[in-house]
């Protein structure tokens, strides 16, 4: 995972951003002959940046524009990479209409804010896009009838490095934003990927879910259960964003997997396993381990312990089990927030080779 830069982030623009400013500045040149550059676009909450353009070209039925998509201080995958808007006259379409073109995905499952078989191009800057053309077709008084293809240099290979895959979205990459901007280090960006998942598998009748804390975990769950791909949520640290939506949009049965130290957090309430939102309680778990019959020099260690990862090995010495414990205890705490929906929850607990050292079944 990245590390996050000391200091005042700065913030950047969405994909969806960028794709709105090459296809207003393509637009703008199929009407007039013109790039405007730099272009200025509005975006959803009233902003009004300006992006100069990387490339441009004009023909006789189309011009395409290309902006460099910055993404501010955020590791966003998509940094520095060329976003290319191609508008051409579509005269059968009265509108504006979509498609993808190299590097940009194609939706092939349900469940997404977009339909099978269509661009992966979301809501938000589809609605950007054409309030765009819509200003310059009104400026210049002319008819709106456009086809507008989106392409991102490289992007089938950078989707390779995104949820894009076990969403369903194939081909490339997805043309997203809901502000236009970019905040480093979203959460928000993370949890709603984790929506996506779970609207994904509730389209497709999954019965069977899981998130894990990282990717160790994540390989022994799913082969322990031969889950497909697109059931594996990317939960992370963000057991309350995949909590709370599952109280809305329940599967039949969910598994938790994680390390001892990312779950005794959730065994002891925190629903944000980040290192910087949540600590391993060591007195909670010097307490656990005596009532499981740790004698007063094990409790002591366990309340000095550097890391859980310690705590676990010296009880797992003593024959005390303390995973156990915390695993049926994060079980109770995801249940509590499930708050009665219909989900059946197992928690699984693997040391850092991945071994399996604690089961919670229902």
């Amino acid at each position: 995972m990245a590390r996050k830069p000391e200091g005042e982030l700065r913030r950047g623009w969405t994909t969806g951003a960028c794709a709105t400013a090459a296809t207003k500045a393509a637009y703008t040149a199929l009407v007039t002959g013109q790039f405007p550059d730099p272009v200025t676009i509005r975006l959803p909450r009233g902003e009004t940046p300006a992006f100069a353009l990387t490339r441009e070209s004009i023909g006789d039925n189309e011009a395409w524009a290309s902006v460099t998509k910055d993404a501010g201080d955020d590791p966003d995958v998509t940094h520095g990479a060329e976003i290319r808007s191609t508008v051409r006259w579509s005269p059968e379409v009265s509108g504006v209409s979509f498609k993808a073109g190299d590097g940009v995905g194609v939706v092939t499952k349900p469940g997404l804010p977009i339909g099978v078989g269509e661009p992966a191009i979301n809501p938000v800057p589809r609605e950007m896009m054409r309030a765009a053309i819509a200003e310059v077709a009104a400026e210049q008084d002319s008819s709106i009838g456009v086809e507008v293809e989106i392409s991102i240099a490289n992007g089938e290979e950078l989707a390779t490095r995104t949820w894009n895959p076990r969403l369903g979205i194939v081909g490339g990459l997805s043309v997203l934003g809901t502000t236009g901007i970019v905040v480093p280090y979203s959460c928000a960006a993370w949890i709603k990927s984790i929506h996506s998942g779970i609207d994904v598998a509730n389209a497709l009748g999954l019965t069977h879910v899981a998130g894990c804390t990282g990717s160790t975990s994540e390989k022994t769950v799913q082969n322990w259960y031969q889950l497909d791909d697109v059931a594996m949520l990317d939960m992370g640290d963000f057991a309350g964003g995949m909590l709370k939506y599952l109280r809305r949009k329940p599967v039949a049965r969910l598994t938790i997997g994680g390390g001892f130290g990312k779950l005794s957090k959730l065994a002891m309430g925190h629903l944000d396993l980040h290192s910087g939102r949540s600590q391993v309680d060591f007195d909670e778990l010097a307490n656990i381990a005596m009532s499981r019959g740790a004698d007063g020099e094990l409790t002591d260690k366990i309340r000095a312990a550097n890391t859980a990862n310690e705590v676990l090995q010296r009880c797992t010495e003593s024959q005390i089990p303390i995973a156990q414990c915390i695993a049926e205890r994060a079980r109770d705490q995801a249940l509590a927030t499930l708050r009665g929906a219909a989900v059946d929850v197992d928690v699984m607990i693997m040391d850092r080779s991945g071994n399996q050292v604690a089961h919670a079944k229902p």
